[in-house]
């Protein structure tokens, strides 16, 4: 059963993989588990400290590269270079904390994480349509709760639930899948200063089911398991990574 297939050591050999917002982090981390399970990945991102870092550990199967995701012809010029993809995760993300509240700031915010994830997955649609590929968003677990210091991040990734919905009934007449992950607490830099004190960070392993922080590592079997075989008939979900948190 090609079902069962999907579990065995490089089951995505001769897969082409683009992960955005793949120099570091949860998308880092991604991009690195699809290598390890035999897919040759393309990891972007826009900054340059992070992309210099990031090219250090570059192998024959996991390159990296820069992408600006506000750019609409740069990102149609990077998807136009390459000849073959099966997966596209969509996983650039910001946070600005206070911040948001000002418009210019809450724009900016909406377009990298929201925006953006509609311009890459149009760009690489004809991609994706050629070889039954799929797509996979990242949402968060403000998909569901609020937090009142973010609220442009808290909209975009209710949006991208929103978003995967329609992606997937769009995009699924041709084959194409589309699902997304809703991240929970896990120790990236983006919530060191959680994690990083005591007080807060106990607090938040309490209302986790699991009694503990995520990490990246725990986001990469949910995704590759939704771009298998093993997942060939699940579209248009998105798929709760926390440990339980959003329902503790």
């Amino acid at each position: 059963m090609k079902e069962v297939e999907a579990f065995r050591p490089q089951f995505l050999a001769g897969r082409q993989v683009v992960v955005s917002g793949g120099t570091s982090g949860i998308g880092l981390a991604l991009a690195q588990g699809f290598a390890e399970a035999g897919a040759r990945v393309l990891a972007a991102g826009s900054s340059e400290s992070r992309l210099a870092a990031a090219m250090a550990g570059a192998t024959d199967r996991l390159m990296f590269d820069r992408l600006d995701v506000r750019d609409a012809t740069e990102v149609s010029d990077f998807f136009s270079k390459l000849d073959r993809l099966d997966v596209l995760v969509n996983c650039q993300g910001v946070a600005r904390p206070d911040a948001e509240w000002d418009e210019e700031t809450f724009l900016d915010v909406i377009d990298i994480n929201l925006s953006s994830a509609m311009r890459l997955s149009r760009a690489a649609f004809p991609l994706l349509k050629a070889s039954g590929g799929s797509i996979v968003n990242v949402a968060s677990m403000l998909s569901y709760l609020a937090d009142e210091t973010v609220p442009a991040y808290t909209a975009s990734k209710t949006g991208i639930v929103g978003l995967t919905r329609a992606q997937a009934h769009k995009y699924g007449r041709d084959g194409v899948r589309v699902n997304a992950i809703a991240p929970g607490y896990h120790r990236t830099d983006m919530t060191r200063a959680l994690w990083s004190v005591a007080e807060s960070e106990a607090k938040i392993s309490e209302r986790s089911a699991l009694k503990r922080w995520g990490t990246t590592e725990d986001l990469v079997g949910p995704v590759l398991f939704l771009c298998s075989p093993a997942a060939a008939f699940v579209t248009g979900i998105t798929l709760p990574v926390d440990g339980g948190y959003h329902v503790g």
